[in-house]
């Protein structure tokens, strides 16, 4: 009988994180509902489902029914397709504010953690004194000075949504750029920008995709508290435009458009809540092996 001493080969931290999100099946059907937001989104975004939203299909008030799902709006105008245009205008929020965050809190984060020094002591300044401010002082008066619309919201919930990831990679930079790997790239020649870009933010990039998906939800919770205030989207519905106008509704007893964007919103908020915890405990490197 022969005996198979050979070492068994250990997963990476991306085969470790993608084998246990496959086996956990809540994450994966998660994943499947913000899949299935994003299809949507994309399908919204190129006319082929929501387009009608502003067509007038009935009477004023109509209740759901199996003609009209989600019924009609004071307009006449159905409640299902202004959700679904609602979806395609919180997704992109979520999408694009996720990415401008992403980028200005690992651009700083990275600075200040690998040079230190009076760079690091500017950035750890600037986002303490950022983050004094009250978020929603700040976020009403960046839309304000912004005016109205999608751009003001991206850029508004964009640029006051980084300071977190940048202390998380900062941190994390702090911790790698003087482990023994970096020492070897640096014995070989490479310089900063290739031990930073080429070594260490690789082994950080699994902060970055845990807070993409926290900041995702994060954002489309933002967009319709803004849009509730009158701050938001405007020209278009959103879930926060749809709850602004029930909030009169429900003195009629009218229901349904309230029912409608706040069930789209609690679904992928939740989904990607749990999606992000997932994320969590697959992507920390002291649970590899485990």
């Amino acid at each position: 009988m022969m005996i198979n001493d050979a070492p068994k080969k250990s997963k990476s931290l991306w085969q470790h994180a993608f084998s246990e999100l496959t086996r956990d099946k809540m994450a994966m059907t998660c994943l499947s509902i913000v899949v299935i937001y994003a299809v949507i989104a994309v399908l919204s975004a190129l006319g082929f489902v929501g387009g009608d939203w502003a067509k007038e299909i009935g009477p004023s008030y109509a209740a759901p029914s199996t003609e009209f799902i989600f019924g009609l709006d004071i307009f006449g105008r159905s409640v299902f397709d202004k959700m679904i245009k609602g979806t395609e205008v919180a997704m992109s929020i979520g999408l694009v504010t996720a990415i401008i965050s992403m980028i200005i809190g690992v651009a700083l984060g990275a600075t200040a953690g690998y040079f230190g020094g009076k760079i690091d002591e500017f950035i750890v300044w600037f986002y303490t004194t950022f983050t004094s401010i009250p978020y929603i002082m700040l976020l009403v008066a960046i839309t304000f000075i912004l005016g109205k619309g999608l751009i003001a919201i991206y850029l508004a919930l964009g640029l006051t949504s980084w300071v977190n990831l940048c202390r998380l990679i900062r941190g994390e930079v702090i911790r790698h750029k003087d482990r023994e790997y970096v020492h070897a790239a640096a014995a070989i020649g490479g310089g900063d920008f290739r031990k930073l870009f080429k070594h260490i933010l690789p082994n950080v990039l699994h902060i970055v995709i845990i807070n993409f998906s926290l900041q995702f939800q994060t954002a489309i919770k933002s967009e319709v508290i803004l849009s509730f205030l009158g701050l938001g989207v405007q020209g278009r519905p959103s879930w926060g435009t749809m709850i602004d106008d029930a909030k009169l509704e429900l003195a009629r007893g009218v229901w349904w458009q309230l029912a409608a964007a706040t069930l789209a919103m609690w679904i992928v908020v939740l989904a990607l809540n749990i999606l992000g915890d997932a994320l969590r405990d697959a992507l920390d490197p002291k649970l590899k092996g485990k």
